[in-house]
């Protein structure tokens, strides 16, 4: 990624100016199409009305669809839109109707949203173990199938650090053995160049506010048609569904069953530009600087004493965890704040299986994106460096 491009890519990115942002994991800054986007849907709809304008924008909306499915390398009937990453994997989780006597497979990384439902559903879980890189342990996921595992369900990328999980390899074991796969891509997507045909996921759930640089409230969904032909929705309504008869209804046979009639248009569209602004960059450009930022924040906060990096894995991407020697990481991000450099702090709650398995205290993660600069790790680091 040319310096000029980068130059260009801030320039579009009012937040740029007011903060170092590293808190991509949490929530980007968007740049200024996808802000315009919105609010321009949204002044539509206050002079034409809210069907109106709606039915004004039907093929913007539906060019939303094609860029997703682009992005992922999908169809776009394999593509539903919804208000989170959670709401998509909660579509589709709570659509398999798991219960006692079944068994799920997950990794050691995984995210709490997802175990607490694991936990509700009454099945039994099991924490696949991690491989000398911190990684899931594909050899060991292998091991574990037999009838009862009706699932294999993980994080691509986890909340708390930086390691990318081998999903392709987890896919190609899923597959072998005819289980679903659903894929958590909430922290991959839109920095990792993603294709569910190489991941063989038979689902995928992201968000847009992350890494994609969306507004918040946007969440997408991948659903492969071998899946969601054998899946009912949990709830439906008459946007998933027809009300056939007075005592009959047919389920909506794309992925748009796991929708729901009411949702923010403006949200949509602004989602639809954040995709197609990282589709004019490219997802392989992207996730070549945004993994050497990465990689350059942990090479220097390595070198200041005290200072301890936690990521693990083989390959690793955006998302920089650390702790300061003496200084609590609630603490670190405060003081980092006031110098207006954005982090985040990750704790157990998040992570129970990992935080407990490794004795994790609370992380600062700081992630990465390629609007960032060489010159703003300097200064986190820096800032960092006087904690001590």
């Amino acid at each position: 990624m040319r310096a000029e491009d980068v130059r260009r890519f801030r320039d579009e990115t009012p937040g740029c100016a007011e903060v170092i942002h590293f808190n991509n994991a949490g929530s980007s800054l968007p740049p200024a199409p996808v802000t315009d986007t919105v609010l321009g849907y949204l002044r539509d709809e206050a002079r034409q009305g809210g069907y109106e304008a709606a039915d004004a924008a039907a093929d913007r909306i539906s060019a939303a669809y094609t860029s997703t499915a682009r992005l992922l390398g999908a169809a776009d009937d394999d593509i539903a839109f919804t208000d989170s990453a959670t709401r998509s994997w909660q579509a589709v989780f709570y659509a398999l109707r798991l219960g006692p006597g079944d068994r799920i497979l997950t990794c050691r990384s995984e995210y709490a949203s997802n175990a607490i439902a694991y936990l509700q559903s009454g099945a039994d879980v099991e924490v696949v173990d991690d491989d000398e890189n911190g990684q899931v342990d594909v050899a060991d996921l292998a091991r574990r199938i037999d009838d009862r595992v009706k699932l294999i369900s993980m994080n691509h990328v986890p909340t708390h650090g930086g390691l990318v999980n081998p999903a392709e390899e987890v896919g190609a074991v899923a597959g072998e053995a005819g289980i679903p796969f659903l894929l958590d891509a909430c922290q991959a997507i839109g920095q990792l160049d993603l294709d569910v045909t190489r991941l063989r996921c038979d689902a995928l759930t992201g968000t847009g506010r992350k890494y994609l640089r969306g507004p918040r409230g946007t969440g997408l969904l991948y659903v492969h048609p071998r899946l969601r032909e054998r899946l009912e929705p949990a709830m439906l309504d008459l946007h998933s569904a027809t009300w056939t008869s007075p005592t009959t209804y047919r389920v909506e046979a794309s992925a748009k069953r796991f929708e729901a009639w009411e949702r923010s248009q403006a949200l949509l569209l602004g989602l639809g530009a954040a995709v197609d602004y990282a589709l004019a960059i490219g997802l392989p450009a992207i996730e070549e600087r945004v993994t050497a930022l990465a990689e350059r924040l942990r090479a220097d906060l390595g070198q200041v004493p005290g200072v301890t990096v936690h990521d693990q894995g083989k390959r690793r991407c955006g998302i920089v965890t650390f702790t300061v020697e003496g200084v609590p990481s609630g603490q670190v991000k405060q003081r980092l704040g006031e110098a207006r450099i954005n982090t985040s702090v990750t704790n157990r709650t998040s992570a129970q299986y990992d935080f407990s398995s490794r004795s994790l205290p609370e992380l600062v993660r700081a992630s990465v994106h390629y609007y960032n600069t060489d010159e703003e790790i300097r200064a986190l680091v820096e800032e960092v460096d006087r904690l001590r």
